[in-house]
Parts: structure tokens; C-alpha cells; sequence
């Protein structure tokens, strides 16, 4: 059995500028898929809509840094790796100050990044901001945030 390493909530904000699926109307349909290992979520679809809000969150269990963190969005799909991210949030930050950026993610050729996303300590919690550009489509991006919950008892 794999080690618990923590929770990641996955805040779903939005999607901007997504591919048009139904070009009667010109609108899609999406949803949002979150794919870590085995595990897998959903949001709801938000109708009729390419630039749909959704600002739901979805929680995932962490026991892999390792792995990739996919998203097949309706219209595209993305992927980042979370590594940096439990790394940040495994480390004792009881010293650090509120507001402080721990590491900036930039765009590259690796990853799906549209934006500097920044990993930060505030309000005594690790979270990050993400923008992805959707691969496999001709257009779109998703907003997520991400935030680490330690589970009581599990070794930082």
C-alpha cells in the first residue's frame, strides 16, 4: 500500500476561449477531468458556453509526486507535474512569511504552463495559481489553484 503523502484541492476557476464544439450554436459543453494515477474527477458542464466558470474544487490524494498530473478538458487536454508543489508543501514553513513566493514555474517546452505560475505560502497554507493552454485543440486555456492539506499524523 502506497504511503499518504497528503490531500490536493483542485480548484476548477474557468476555462477561457475554449474550442467550439457545436458549431450551430457556437458553443461547447465542457467539463474538466483531473487524472492523478488512478484516480480520477470531475467537474459539472457548464452549458452552452466557451468561456465557462466553473469555481468548483476537487480533492485528490496524493501518495506519488511523481506522477503526472493530466486534464482532459472536453475540448483539449494539459499536463504538469506536481513534484515542485509537495515538495514546497513537505518542507517546514512555520519560519516563513505570510505572502512569501517559494518557487516560480515558468512556461517551457515541458509543460503546458501559459503563465509564471508562482507557488506560495500564505494564510498558513502552500497554494498555486495556474493557467494551462490546452494541447490537442486549436484554442483555450484553464484556471486552476491548487492547495496542500496535510493530513494530521503523516510525516512532513
Amino acid at each position: 500500500m502506497e504511503c499518504l503523502l497528503g490531500l490536493l484541492k483542485v480548484r476548477v476557476v474557468r476555462g477561457v476561449n475554449l474550442a467550439i464544439c457545436d458549431p450551430l450554436t457556437h458553443s461547447s459543453d465542457p467539463y474538466v477531468v483531473l487524472r492523478l494515477g488512478s484516480q480520477k474527477v470531475k467537474s459539472s458542464i457548464k452549458y452552452h458556453t466557451v468561456n465557462p466558470e466553473w469555481n468548483e474544487e476537487l480533492t485528490l490524494s496524493i501518495t506519488n509526486m511523481m506522477l503526472p498530473f493530466k486534464i482532459d478538458d472536453s475540448m483539449g487536454d494539459a499536463e504538469f507535474c506536481i513534484l515542485d508543489f509537495v515538495e514546497t508543501a513537505k518542507q517546514d514553513l512555520s519560519h516563513v512569511s505570510d505572502g512569501t513566493v517559494m518557487k516560480t514555474i515558468h512556461p517551457e517546452q515541458g509543460n503546458c504552463f501559459a503563465t509564471e505560475s508562482h507557488i506560495t505560502w500564505k494564510d498558513g497554507k502552500v497554494s498555486q495559481d495556474i493557467v494551462l493552454r490546452l494541447r490537442n485543440t486549436d484554442t483555450g486555456e484553464l484556471v486552476l489553484h491548487l492547495q496542500w492539506v496535510n493530513i494530521p499524523g503523516v510525516a512532513r
